[in-house]
């Protein structure tokens, strides 16, 4: 594989950076109730009210207690209540769908590193729902997780901006985040659907269909963008009914792809913008009477058993995992300096379907 990009972002954290003789920025040592006791100048016990919303304590006291907070970044460790007894430094894993088979191995490469570093690993998932995501996000950090790998669902991720200050390192894959900086490790999605739709135009194809997920996601514009600047390289002006964007349900793709397959000048071939888009497609296609050709983005399972076998532009997904958990460790061991973006490179993997000429 390439030697991976790194690319420096402009911006530094909200803390400023990770300074190694901060405490924060070691496992278990994030600002705790006998620290804000002592900068409110009051016993463990008003603290504790404070925080719990208990009764007993008087306004002027109260006020200093919560400036302790706000000043120190101080939150609430839920799991404590819980489990009294030490505590394992653990990292959470948001991810957009357990299910998806594309994050498998992007979720066991992240729990390898963990493993590594003697962390417990905590994942969900969003359902790709910008309020469950924050909700969730914002749990795991009320149990006091160490550090946050998160594919975001949403594209506004200020609310994590107190606990980063805070110390939580902070990851993104797959996509950036929204309206701060942070680190951040992505495939190349412009590059690989630029290259996979070029493949189908080597082959003869110029009725090329393109069908991708939800046009609010990264991934699913990163990937339509590369598929238009194929199409434009090789002069070929797109036919706007040529392109689907939306959900990734079966039924719609289905009819997408049914449209596009219609009439008197079909598509001859389809660029899929996922796994899950091409699994449906791959199941219309086999309907037909005529070949079709489809290139996938993602890789599928038993693709090189299908009859033609399904060309797709892989991404590593377990290395998506590896490298932003080395990135949240790194953090977490007092790494400094300003956010990067780290893209890693795709796969264009012949099997047949892509190598199919048009058939008329």
């Amino acid at each position: 594989m390439a030697e991976t990009a790194r690319t420096p972002v402009s911006h530094r954290r909200p803390d400023g950076g990770s300074d190694p003789a901060d405490p924060r920025s070691r496992y278990g040592n994030r600002p705790t109730m006998k620290d804000v006791a002592a900068r409110a100048g009051v016993g463990l016990k008003t603290v504790s009210r404070v925080v719990n919303g208990e009764p007993g304590v008087t306004p002027d006291t109260e006020r200093r207690v919560q400036e302790a907070i706000d000043a120190l970044g101080f939150r609430r460790n839920d799991s404590a209540r819980v489990l009294r007894k030490g505590r394992t430094a653990s990292i959470g894993l948001v991810l957009e769908d357990l299910a998806d088979p594309f994050y498998g191995p992007l979720s066991r490469a992240v729990e390898e590193v963990a493993r590594a570093h003697g962390a417990l690993l905590i994942n969900g998932s969003s359902a790709e729902d910008p309020d469950r995501e924050q909700e969730l996000v914002l749990a795991l950090c009320a149990r006091r997780v160490d550090g946050l790998v998160v594919i975001p669902a949403g594209d506004d991720h200020r609310y994590l901006e107190p606990e980063i200050a805070a110390g939580v390192a902070t990851v993104f894959v797959d996509r950036p985040p929204g309206r701060i900086d942070a680190d951040v490790v992505l495939s190349d999605s412009f590059g690989g659907a630029r290259d996979g739709v070029a493949h189908l135009i080597a082959h003869g194809h110029r009725r090329i269909g393109f069908i991708g997920d939800q046009p609010r996601i990264h991934t699913a514009i990163e990937r339509l963008r590369g598929y238009r600047t194929a199409m434009a390289d090789a002069g070929i002006d797109v036919d706007e009914s040529w392109v689907s964007l939306g959900l990734t349900h079966p039924e719609r793709v289905a009819r997408a792809a049914e449209t596009m397959l219609a009439g008197p000048a079909p598509v001859t071939a389809i660029f899929a913008g996922n796994n899950r888009v091409t699994v449906t497609v791959v199941r219309v296609l086999a309907g037909l009477p005529r070949p079709v050709a489809l290139v996938g983005f993602d890789d599928i399972e038993l693709a090189d058993l299908l009859r033609p076998g399904v060309t797709v532009v892989a991404q590593d997904a377990a290395q998506l995992g590896r490298t932003a958990a080395e990135r949240l460790f790194r953090q977490l061991d007092g790494a400094s300096g300003p956010p990067e973006r780290v893209e890693l490179p795709t796969r264009l993997i012949t099997r047949g379907s892509g190598e199919l000429a048009p058939a008329d």
